[in-house]
């Protein structure tokens, strides 16, 4: 059988040879993105009500953003994977531009200076940063390999790039992101072949710099603090962790009921956003907070699973970015969750696919089309192979 041209119609069924695209990443992106709008939805009828009084005001927006997200998701299918090779240089410095441009004419909310108002939208260049600087780093690591292998220069390049970024994303502040950076910027390096002597010094100097930030700011200090001992401070520093904790212990193993949730009246602040997850281990309790992490385990490991496939198949590019998009994932939603559970400090990262919020829906569902597209092309190559062997 011919095979159909690359664009619009090669995600079909051919009978004789199988998918030609990843069906389980499909579902699972769709699925956390149907339990995401469930949640937000009840989550946020309270904070609706007094923000646009509106219980559906958030839901609405959420809503939207999803359909948003879909049509985005299926223009990005369509983008080979060598323009993204080809203009990662030139993604990279429109995300610089954008998180200049936030820091002098964002909008504050909460003390942080971290949105663009697009008109009835509010863009957050950070997100926009993560999957820019993932796809540089990608494109660096596949023209200077031998130089992140065997030379420090090599290694420390891409950390300048990457501590130029960290700069403006701490001037708004959003620490979080930063952490985000460095972790996923660290384990790309380490696939690249980076050494370990590499390895050892950054940790020690991101623990050191890290240290030093918290130190030397009294909110974040108040947070780490909060977070070691919540019910020192109740009603202060430690409120949002006690009531996100009062959440999961009313949810036990089956919850409350979905809908049924107390805390979200008011008591848990940004329980749609940062503390989604307190309020579906509320109303689900542990049988739906296992599935959902389940459903994000899942993601990551297939996101791991293709990259580490492609770079088996000679694709370096794909293979790194799609290693890159896993570990930003694994590692977002271990920060969400510990967050919301205690064990972490909160940073104010979303859930991926779950979380309410236009711009890091939109980033994430664009990082699952990439995913798809390049398990799409290695497929499509491997089946063109195969029909040469057969001519």
């Amino acid at each position: 059988m011919k095979l159909l041209p690359s664009f619009g119609t090669d995600w079909l069924l051919r009978p004789s040879q199988g998918l030609i695209y990843d069906r389980q990443l499909v579902v699972l992106a769709l699925s956390l993105m149907a339990i995401g709008l469930v949640m937000v939805s009840s989550a946020s009828i309270a904070e609706g009500i007094n923000v646009g009084d509106d219980p559906f005001y958030f839901v609405k927006r959420h809503g939207a953003f999803l359909l948003i997200c879909l049509l985005l998701a299926s223009l990005m299918l369509q983008v080979p994977m060598v323009r993204w090779q080809q203009f990662n240089g030139s993604f990279l410095i429109l995300a610089l531009l954008l998180l200049v441009a936030v820091l002098l004419l964002g909008r504050n909310i909460n003390g942080s200076t971290r949105w663009l108002a697009l008109g009835p939208i509010n863009v957050q260049p950070a997100e926009i940063a993560k999957l820019a600087l993932f796809t540089f780093l990608a494109g660096y690591l596949v023209r200077k390999q031998e130089e992140v292998r065997g030379q420090w220069k090599g290694f420390l390049k891409p950390l300048a790039v990457m501590g130029v970024m960290s700069v403006l994303l701490l001037m708004q502040p959003d620490l979080g992101s930063v952490v985000v950076l460095f972790v996923t910027t660290i384990g790309m390096l380490f696939l690249a072949g980076a050494r370990m002597s590499q390895f050892v010094s950054l940790i020690v100097l991101g623990l050191g710099l890290v240290g030093f930030l918290i130190v030397t700011s009294p909110y974040r200090m108040r947070r780490v603090t909060s977070f070691l001992n919540p019910w020192e401070d109740p009603f202060g520093s430690g409120y949002q962790l006690t009531q996100s904790l009062m959440a999961f212990g009313r949810g036990g193993w089956f919850g409350e009921g979905l809908g049924n949730s107390i805390q979200k009246l008011e008591y848990l602040p940004e329980a749609h956003t940062d503390f989604v997850f307190a309020i579906l281990g509320e109303e689900l309790g542990f049988t739906g907070v296992l599935l959902v992490l389940l459903l994000q385990a899942w993601l990551a490991f297939k996101a791991l699973h293709i990259g580490q496939k492609v770079l088996m198949g000679g694709r370096q590019y794909e293979g790194y970015l799609a290693m890159g998009i896993g570990i930003w994932f694994s590692f977002q939603t271990v920060v969400n969750v510990g967050a919301a559970s205690g064990l972490l400090p909160t940073k104010g990262l979303t859930l991926p696919l779950v979380s309410y919020g236009g711009s890091s829906l939109l980033v994430i569902s664009t990082a699952v089309a990439i995913l798809v597209r390049i398990d799409f092309e290695w497929r499509r190559d491997h089946m063109q192979a195969r029909q040469r062997e057969a001519l």
